[in-house]
């Protein structure tokens, strides 16, 4: 909205108001905002929460500390969502596809993950929303990224012309200062099912490469490789970030060191002069993903104020689910959903500790006839736990653990 004041007030000259048309102003407004909103209404939540007395069911699972959580307040993703909507509504440009995507993601699990906090808390039926239910969720949001992504005439990536031999086409052009002729690669924006491989030098993979063989098929073909690609993606994604929220500030403070890699990459993607210098893709109007991103990231830190330890709330499966949905949507749109093992390590390692739990522990029941286990506990943190490690230790950790591997992603943009 305040966005749309700048093409409104522009003609009267009005000092300052230029710093609305640009994309560092208005999102270092939005992660201000959504940190205003998280910290300072936040508490206003809590209270109303513990007041319809919405507690968290604890299971006793022999984990110290664990029932001195019994009544903590729940569903506080509300405010989570309610940081990220309201700033972006403000500052982003709504009429950017991606924009509108993004939002649709974060609605859409916000409203997934509350339905299953609504069932557990306020029908006391511990297993929530039924798991068939969960998934048409992530596959129904799969489907409509996938259709938008396809359809909408935005979505497009620059790429350079190349002949037939597949060499690059050089143009000449007249420099617009010097009036001089001058050279440059030929480019084109398409639409196109490419992405980032990390650590490649010609680091690009196009989906229609899996279905090449089908010939003239291929060109619809690869949408529907594409599409099961990315509701693999949503749905893993979404739940290890379930998974995850196990431990106080564990999933948050990941998310928002997650979120602030996906910042950078969204904007060097969608800035043609960072693109070029770096020899990554080109992604127009993708810049506009920075607003979003940095809703995101304050919202994350202002929500940390209260969930860390000792958590005063918990997000439920209101923000854990979304919160896994948006990085992984994040990630489709800007190309770089190849980079989430390792953008998104922390949350990897969770799902496939329950996995490899549930696996081992099912082969080993059928085999010996009792059952054995890899781990103390899974998920993961809670082996932690097990073994006598102090739960605000253990995120501690987790957090550097996070940084790390959010560094070793920014470092793809020049390693290959």
């Amino acid at each position: 909205m305040i966005y749309y004041l700048y093409e409104i007030l522009k003609e009267f000259n009005i000092p300052g108001i230029g710093m609305l048309q640009y994309i560092s102003f208005r999102s270092g407004s939005a992660i201000i905002l959504s940190l205003i909103i998280t910290t300072a209404f936040g508490r206003k939540l809590i209270r109303y929460l513990q007041k319809l007395q919405i507690g968290e069911e604890v299971r006793d699972l022999g984990l110290e500390g664990q029932l001195q959580k019994k009544g903590t307040p729940t569903m506080g993703g509300i405010i989570i969502l309610a940081a990220i909507i309201i700033p972006t509504i403000l500052f982003a440009n709504l009429s950017n596809i991606y924009i509108q995507l993004m939002l649709l993601t974060t609605v859409w699990l916000g409203l997934v993950g509350f339905m299953d906090d609504y069932i557990k808390v306020f029908k006391k039926n511990k297993k929530g929303l039924a798991g068939r239910f969960k998934i048409l969720g992530q596959v129904s949001l799969g489907l409509m990224v996938v259709a938008s992504l396809m359809i909408s005439d935005e979505v497009l990536v620059r790429e350079s012309v190349r002949s037939n031999s597949g060499e690059e086409v050089i143009e000449t052009y007249s420099d617009p200062v010097t009036g001089k002729l001058q050279e440059r690669v030929k480019t084109q924006e398409i639409k196109s099912t490419k992405t980032t491989i990390p650590f490649i030098k010609k680091n690009e993979f196009d989906y229609v490469w899996i279905v090449a063989f089908a010939g003239n098929h291929s060109e619809w073909l690869r949408w529907v490789v594409y599409a099961l690609a990315v509701i693999l993606i949503i749905t893993a994604v979404s739940n290890a970030a379930n998974l995850t929220d196990g431990l106080d500030g564990l999933a948050t403070g990941t998310s928002a060191i997650s979120g602030a890699t996906l910042g950078i990459l969204a904007y060097v993607s969608g800035n043609v002069i960072y693109a070029n210098y770096l020899n990554i893709m080109y992604i127009p109007n993708a810049g506009e993903l920075t607003v979003f991103i940095a809703a995101f990231i304050g919202a994350t830190v202002g929500f940390l104020w209260y969930n860390s330890y000792p958590a005063q709330v918990f997000m439920g499966d209101t923000g854990s689910l979304a919160l896994g949905g948006i990085l992984a949507v994040f990630s489709v749109i800007i190309r770089k959903e190849i980079l989430i093992p390792l953008l998104c390590g922390i949350f990897v390692i969770e799902n496939l500790s329950v996995v490899m739990q549930v696996t081992w522990f099912k082969y080993t029941k059928r085999k010996y006839g009792e059952g054995r286990r890899i781990f103390l506990m899974s998920p993961i943190h809670h082996h932690f736990q097990k073994k006598g490690i102090p739960e605000a230790k253990i995120v501690t950790r987790f957090w550097i653990i996070g940084i790390i591997l959010a560094v070793l992603t920014i470092v793809t943009l020049k390693i290959r």
